[in-house]
Protein backbone atom coordinates (compact mmCIF):
# COMPACT_ATOMS: atom_id res chain seq x y z
CA UNK A 1 0.00 0.00 0.00
CA UNK A 2 1.34 3.41 -0.88
CA UNK A 3 2.12 5.83 1.91
CA UNK A 4 -0.72 8.20 0.96
CA UNK A 5 -3.21 5.35 0.99
CA UNK A 6 -1.97 4.23 4.39
CA UNK A 7 -2.38 7.78 5.71
CA UNK A 8 -5.96 8.02 4.42
CA UNK A 9 -6.86 4.59 5.78
CA UNK A 10 -5.39 5.41 9.17
CA UNK A 11 -7.41 8.63 9.39
CA UNK A 12 -10.56 6.73 8.41
CA UNK A 13 -9.98 4.09 11.07
CA UNK A 14 -9.39 6.75 13.71
CA UNK A 15 -12.61 8.52 12.77
CA UNK A 16 -14.58 5.29 12.88
CA UNK A 17 -13.09 4.34 16.25
CA UNK A 18 -14.25 7.67 17.66
CA UNK A 19 -17.78 6.92 16.52
CA UNK A 20 -18.12 3.68 18.41
CA UNK A 21 -15.96 1.53 20.65
CA UNK A 22 -17.99 -1.56 19.82
CA UNK A 23 -17.97 -3.54 16.62
CA UNK A 24 -21.11 -2.57 14.66
CA UNK A 25 -23.77 -5.27 14.49
CA UNK A 26 -25.24 -6.28 11.16
CA UNK A 27 -28.70 -5.42 12.49
CA UNK A 28 -27.63 -1.77 12.67
CA UNK A 29 -27.66 -1.51 8.90
CA UNK A 30 -30.81 -0.08 7.33
CA UNK A 31 -31.45 -1.23 3.77
CA UNK A 32 -32.44 1.78 1.64
CA UNK A 33 -33.17 -0.42 -1.38
CA UNK A 34 -35.66 -3.20 -0.63
CA UNK A 35 -34.74 -5.42 -3.60
CA UNK A 36 -38.32 -5.38 -4.91
CA UNK A 37 -39.26 -1.90 -6.08
CA UNK A 38 -38.27 1.78 -5.85
CA UNK A 39 -40.25 2.57 -2.71
CA UNK A 40 -38.64 5.53 -0.95
CA UNK A 41 -36.83 6.78 -4.05
CA UNK A 42 -37.62 9.74 -6.36
CA UNK A 43 -36.13 10.20 -9.87
CA UNK A 44 -35.09 13.59 -11.25
CA UNK A 45 -33.98 13.65 -14.88
CA UNK A 46 -32.78 16.78 -16.65
CA UNK A 47 -35.66 18.36 -18.57
CA UNK A 48 -38.35 16.68 -16.47
CA UNK A 49 -40.01 17.38 -13.14
CA UNK A 50 -39.00 15.48 -10.01
CA UNK A 51 -40.85 12.17 -9.93
CA UNK A 52 -40.98 11.74 -13.74
CA UNK A 53 -39.08 8.53 -14.47
CA UNK A 54 -38.59 9.24 -18.18
CA UNK A 55 -38.00 6.13 -20.27
CA UNK A 56 -38.32 3.92 -17.20
CA UNK A 57 -34.68 4.85 -16.60
CA UNK A 58 -34.70 3.58 -13.02
CA UNK A 59 -36.22 0.16 -12.46
CA UNK A 60 -35.79 -3.10 -10.55
CA UNK A 61 -34.75 -6.17 -12.54
CA UNK A 62 -34.06 -9.55 -10.93
CA UNK A 63 -33.83 -7.91 -7.51
CA UNK A 64 -31.30 -5.30 -8.67
CA UNK A 65 -31.82 -1.54 -8.92
CA UNK A 66 -31.03 -0.98 -12.58
CA UNK A 67 -30.31 2.14 -14.62
CA UNK A 68 -31.23 1.44 -18.25
CA UNK A 69 -31.61 3.42 -21.49
CA UNK A 70 -33.34 0.86 -23.70
CA UNK A 71 -36.32 3.21 -24.14
CA UNK A 72 -34.18 6.21 -25.17
CA UNK A 73 -33.73 7.08 -28.84
CA UNK A 74 -30.62 9.05 -27.85
CA UNK A 75 -29.29 10.19 -24.49
CA UNK A 76 -29.48 13.91 -25.35
CA UNK A 77 -27.84 15.10 -22.11
CA UNK A 78 -30.69 13.72 -20.00
CA UNK A 79 -28.53 13.32 -16.93
CA UNK A 80 -30.53 11.88 -14.09
CA UNK A 81 -30.53 10.78 -10.49
CA UNK A 82 -32.68 8.83 -8.11
CA UNK A 83 -32.91 10.32 -4.60
CA UNK A 84 -33.60 8.60 -1.31
CA UNK A 85 -36.54 10.18 0.46
CA UNK A 86 -34.85 11.61 3.57
CA UNK A 87 -31.69 13.61 4.29
CA UNK A 88 -28.81 12.45 6.49
CA UNK A 89 -25.93 14.22 8.20
CA UNK A 90 -23.69 11.66 9.92
CA UNK A 91 -23.64 8.14 8.56
CA UNK A 92 -21.80 5.22 7.01
CA UNK A 93 -23.18 4.35 3.58
CA UNK A 94 -22.49 1.03 1.85
CA UNK A 95 -23.06 0.52 -1.89
CA UNK A 96 -22.44 -2.47 -4.15
CA UNK A 97 -22.54 -1.67 -7.87
CA UNK A 98 -21.50 -2.96 -11.26
CA UNK A 99 -21.50 -1.54 -14.79
CA UNK A 100 -23.25 -3.60 -17.47
CA UNK A 101 -23.88 -3.50 -21.20
CA UNK A 102 -23.13 -0.69 -23.61
CA UNK A 103 -23.39 3.05 -23.23
CA UNK A 104 -26.54 4.76 -24.53
CA UNK A 105 -26.37 6.29 -27.99
CA UNK A 106 -25.48 9.96 -27.69
CA UNK A 107 -23.72 9.66 -24.34
CA UNK A 108 -20.58 11.71 -23.76
CA UNK A 109 -17.30 9.85 -24.14
CA UNK A 110 -16.28 10.72 -20.57
CA UNK A 111 -19.52 9.14 -19.32
CA UNK A 112 -18.64 5.65 -20.53
CA UNK A 113 -18.74 3.36 -17.47
CA UNK A 114 -19.23 6.45 -15.32
CA UNK A 115 -21.73 6.97 -12.50
CA UNK A 116 -21.67 7.89 -8.83
CA UNK A 117 -23.48 8.65 -5.61
CA UNK A 118 -24.20 12.22 -4.56
CA UNK A 119 -23.72 13.00 -0.86
CA UNK A 120 -25.18 15.97 1.05
CA UNK A 121 -27.27 16.75 -2.04
CA UNK A 122 -30.06 19.28 -2.40
CA UNK A 123 -33.51 17.72 -2.72
CA UNK A 124 -34.90 16.73 -6.14
CA UNK A 125 -37.77 19.21 -5.74
CA UNK A 126 -35.35 22.12 -5.21
CA UNK A 127 -33.55 21.49 -8.52
CA UNK A 128 -34.24 23.51 -11.65
CA UNK A 129 -36.01 21.56 -14.39
CA UNK A 130 -32.95 21.85 -16.67
CA UNK A 131 -30.35 21.60 -13.91
CA UNK A 132 -27.66 19.13 -14.94
CA UNK A 133 -26.37 17.98 -11.53
CA UNK A 134 -27.50 18.76 -7.97
CA UNK A 135 -25.41 20.83 -5.61
CA UNK A 136 -23.69 18.00 -3.79
CA UNK A 137 -20.52 15.96 -3.27
CA UNK A 138 -20.07 13.13 -5.74
CA UNK A 139 -18.26 9.92 -4.94
CA UNK A 140 -17.56 8.94 -8.53
CA UNK A 141 -17.87 5.38 -9.83
CA UNK A 142 -15.67 4.60 -12.84
CA UNK A 143 -15.27 1.29 -14.63
CA UNK A 144 -12.03 0.35 -16.31
CA UNK A 145 -11.88 0.40 -20.09
CA UNK A 146 -9.32 -2.38 -20.38
CA UNK A 147 -6.54 -0.06 -21.47
CA UNK A 148 -4.90 1.11 -18.27
CA UNK A 149 -5.68 2.84 -14.97
CA UNK A 150 -9.11 4.42 -14.46
CA UNK A 151 -9.55 4.64 -10.69
CA UNK A 152 -12.92 4.61 -9.00
CA UNK A 153 -13.77 6.62 -5.87
CA UNK A 154 -12.80 10.08 -7.10
CA UNK A 155 -14.40 13.23 -5.69
CA UNK A 156 -16.34 15.65 -7.91
CA UNK A 157 -18.00 18.78 -6.53
CA UNK A 158 -20.96 20.17 -8.49
CA UNK A 159 -22.08 23.34 -6.74
CA UNK A 160 -19.60 22.92 -3.87
CA UNK A 161 -16.04 23.51 -2.73
CA UNK A 162 -14.22 21.49 -0.07
CA UNK A 163 -11.13 21.65 2.13
CA UNK A 164 -8.31 19.12 1.74
CA UNK A 165 -5.09 19.21 3.74
CA UNK A 166 -6.05 22.63 5.05
CA UNK A 167 -6.54 24.14 1.57
CA UNK A 168 -9.75 25.25 -0.14
CA UNK A 169 -10.29 23.13 -3.25
CA UNK A 170 -12.29 24.70 -6.09
CA UNK A 171 -11.21 22.30 -8.85
CA UNK A 172 -14.22 20.23 -9.90
CA UNK A 173 -12.76 16.71 -9.66
CA UNK A 174 -10.01 15.23 -7.52
CA UNK A 175 -8.63 12.08 -9.14
CA UNK A 176 -7.25 9.58 -6.66
CA UNK A 177 -4.50 7.01 -7.10
CA UNK A 178 -6.89 4.13 -6.53
CA UNK A 179 -7.98 0.78 -7.93
CA UNK A 180 -9.28 0.13 -11.45
CA UNK A 181 -12.03 -2.44 -12.00
CA UNK A 182 -12.41 -3.75 -15.54
CA UNK A 183 -15.35 -5.86 -16.65
CA UNK A 184 -18.76 -6.23 -15.04
CA UNK A 185 -17.56 -7.22 -11.58
CA UNK A 186 -19.27 -6.03 -8.40
CA UNK A 187 -17.49 -3.24 -6.51
CA UNK A 188 -17.96 -2.30 -2.85
CA UNK A 189 -17.69 1.32 -1.75
CA UNK A 190 -18.32 2.82 1.68
CA UNK A 191 -18.78 6.50 2.43
CA UNK A 192 -18.08 7.72 5.95
CA UNK A 193 -19.78 11.10 6.40
CA UNK A 194 -19.59 13.08 9.65
CA UNK A 195 -21.53 16.23 8.84
CA UNK A 196 -19.03 18.71 7.39
CA UNK A 197 -16.21 17.60 9.69
CA UNK A 198 -14.91 14.53 7.86
CA UNK A 199 -15.93 12.69 4.69
CA UNK A 200 -14.08 9.66 3.33
CA UNK A 201 -14.44 7.42 0.27
CA UNK A 202 -13.49 3.82 1.06
CA UNK A 203 -13.12 1.45 -1.91
CA UNK A 204 -12.93 -2.25 -1.08
CA UNK A 205 -11.73 -1.36 2.42
CA UNK A 206 -9.10 1.20 1.38
CA UNK A 207 -9.70 4.89 2.17
CA UNK A 208 -8.75 6.58 -1.10
CA UNK A 209 -9.65 10.22 -0.32
CA UNK A 210 -10.93 12.31 2.56
CA UNK A 211 -11.96 15.95 2.90
CA UNK A 212 -14.03 18.34 5.00
CA UNK A 213 -15.84 21.69 5.21
CA UNK A 214 -17.95 21.56 2.03
CA UNK A 215 -19.59 24.87 1.14
CA UNK A 216 -21.92 25.95 -1.67
CA UNK A 217 -20.37 27.49 -4.78
CA UNK A 218 -21.16 27.85 -8.48
CA UNK A 219 -18.55 25.21 -9.27
CA UNK A 220 -19.59 23.27 -12.41
CA UNK A 221 -23.34 23.39 -11.95
CA UNK A 222 -25.91 25.08 -14.17
CA UNK A 223 -29.66 25.50 -14.44
CA UNK A 224 -30.17 25.79 -10.69
CA UNK A 225 -32.86 27.91 -9.08
CA UNK A 226 -31.21 31.15 -7.86
CA UNK A 227 -32.86 30.86 -4.44
CA UNK A 228 -31.16 27.49 -3.90
CA UNK A 229 -27.66 28.89 -4.33
CA UNK A 230 -26.33 30.64 -1.23
CA UNK A 231 -22.61 30.84 -1.91
CA UNK A 232 -20.42 30.03 1.07
CA UNK A 233 -23.12 28.23 3.06
CA UNK A 234 -21.77 25.24 4.99
CA UNK A 235 -23.10 21.91 3.73
CA UNK A 236 -23.66 19.74 6.79
CA UNK A 237 -26.41 17.40 5.60
CA UNK A 238 -28.42 16.46 2.55
CA UNK A 239 -29.93 13.75 0.39
CA UNK A 240 -28.35 10.67 -1.20
CA UNK A 241 -28.75 10.22 -4.95
CA UNK A 242 -27.54 7.61 -7.45
CA UNK A 243 -26.64 8.84 -10.92
CA UNK A 244 -27.67 8.00 -14.47
CA UNK A 245 -25.03 9.41 -16.84
CA UNK A 246 -25.67 7.28 -19.97
CA UNK A 247 -24.02 3.96 -19.08
CA UNK A 248 -26.17 1.15 -17.62
CA UNK A 249 -25.36 0.29 -14.03
CA UNK A 250 -26.87 -1.95 -11.36
CA UNK A 251 -26.98 -1.78 -7.57
CA UNK A 252 -27.56 -4.85 -5.47
CA UNK A 253 -27.22 -3.16 -2.09
CA UNK A 254 -27.62 0.37 -0.74
CA UNK A 255 -27.49 0.39 3.06
CA UNK A 256 -26.82 2.95 5.77
CA UNK A 257 -25.86 3.21 9.41
CA UNK A 258 -27.16 6.47 10.85
CA UNK A 259 -24.43 7.79 13.17
CA UNK A 260 -26.21 10.97 14.25
CA UNK A 261 -26.73 9.71 17.80
CA UNK A 262 -23.26 8.24 18.32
Amino acid sequence: MKRAHYHFLLLGLIAMSLISCQKPKETEWVELFNGKDLTGWTPKIRGYEAGDNFGNTFRVEDGLMTVSYDQYDTFNNRFGLIFYEKPFSKYLLHIEYRFIGEQATGGQSWATRNSGVMLHSQSPESMGIDQDFPMSLEAQFLGGLGDGPRPTGNLCTPGTDVVMDGKLITQHCQVIDGPTFDGDQWVNIDLLVLGDEYIAHIVEGDTVIHYSKPTLSENMVSGFKPEAMKIGTAVTQGYLALQSESHPIQFRRVAIKDLSNQ
